[in-house]
């Protein structure tokens, strides 16, 4: 989903940082071989999220919601000397096409894959997180927060996808929309939150950038 008009979004990223070779292979083979490739952060957002964690240089990262590996790669591009990204999803279609990635990149060794319920995983990960990317099943967003939140460091960053979701948070919602239900309560959430400073930014779907105090 975009907001702004097309020519806007084309000269945006014509003016931003170039997409990695490796990333730019990543996003083709997702869009030739896996379904839902709009899932994929993708060249714009990839930058953003690459910029955020250099900005923060986190000693660990976690992210709930692995798809294809494109935005753990950019998230790990800020990583401190020995630092480590903690990516779960529960697609074991994907874990290979994921690792074939990773294990391309230059963080090899700093990227560890989960495979399964996040929920289930989360409470076994003993680290405590610099930041954290949020791009998971919708519904489950404000249990995700709820577990994460005391795993965060003082000025932790944590950063949550897709929650403008096509402007279905502005319209009358449906009965049985439990996805838009969940985001409501979850922006929400983090803007009464008095341990966080939120805001939403419009890059894509909605990106929203959460501070820990």
């Amino acid at each position: 989903m975009h907001f702004l008009p097309e020519a806007i979004d084309d000269y945006i990223i014509e003016h931003s940082a170039k997409e990695p070779e490796l990333l730019a292979k990543l996003n083709r083979e997702t869009n030739q071989k896996v379904l839902q490739p709009r899932m994929l952060s993708g060249h714009y957002q990839g930058r953003v999220l690459s910029l955020l964690s250099k900005m923060k240089s986190p000693k660990s990262v976690l992210e709930i919601g692995t798809y294809t590996g494109y935005s753990a790669l950019c998230l790990a591009e800020g990583l401190v000397k020995g630092g480590e990204l903690h990516t779960i999803d529960v697609n074991e279609e994907l874990f290979d096409f994921q690792k074939k990635y990773f294990e391309a990149s230059e963080y090899k060794g700093q990227i560890k894959q989960y495979l399964g319920d996040a929920l289930q995983i989360i409470p076994q990960i003993k680290s405590k997180f610099d930041l954290a990317f949020i791009d998971a099943d919708k519904p489950n967003y404000p249990a995700y927060f709820e577990l994460i939140i005391d795993k965060m460091n003082p000025g932790g960053i944590i950063l949550s996808d897709n929650v403008l979701w096509s402007g279905k948070v502005v319209e009358k919602v449906k009965e049985d929309d439990e996805s838009t239900k969940a985001l409501l309560h979850y922006n929400k959430l983090l803007n009464t939150d008095e341990r966080l400073e939120t805001v939403i930014l419009p890059i894509r779907d909605g990106l929203t950038l959460s501070r820990v105090k």
